[in-house]
């Protein structure tokens, strides 16, 4: 089973968003767990301590790299965690720290809909490993 996590260093959803993620992980097929954490900030030591042990960090930054979906889908069968700052981003201690650096997008993205992205995303990767047909190319 993978073990995912959603790590937002920003204040709580709105309710919109909340249900909107909510629904996408229902969704997410068997073998394939994700965890939703709400840090309100924090150090990196701070989230490491909050995730399993061996659990490794994407940091999600507007100047990480780009990925494919196939390319993408390759992270989630591992434990990691995927951390999104707040309105000012990441602190560089997350970058320097992190496993892999990685952008959603080269627009800027409202954190609550770059947390829904991210969520689609883990269900599409998910769904490629299952063998599930909603991811089409």
């Amino acid at each position: 089973m993978a073990r995912l996590h959603v790590v937002a260093l920003a204040a709580r959803l709105p309710r919109w968003a909340q249900e909107a993620r909510s629904a996408w992980l229902a969704r997410m097929p068997k073998g394939f767990e994700v965890d939703c954490l709400d840090v309100k900030s924090g150090s990196v030591e701070r989230v490491r301590a909050r995730l399993p042990r061996g659990t490794r960090m994407v940091a999600l930054d507007e100047r990480g790299r780009d990925l494919g979906t196939r390319e993408f889908a390759k992270l989630v069968l591992e434990p990691t965690a995927f951390v999104l700052g707040g309105p000012d981003g990441l602190d560089p201690q997350f970058r320097e720290q992190a496993f892999l650096v990685l952008r959603l997008s080269a627009l800027t993205l409202p954190h609550a809909l770059a947390q829904l992205v991210l969520v689609e995303q883990l269900y599409r990767a998910a769904s490629i490993h299952a063998g599930h047909p909603y991811h089409r190319e």
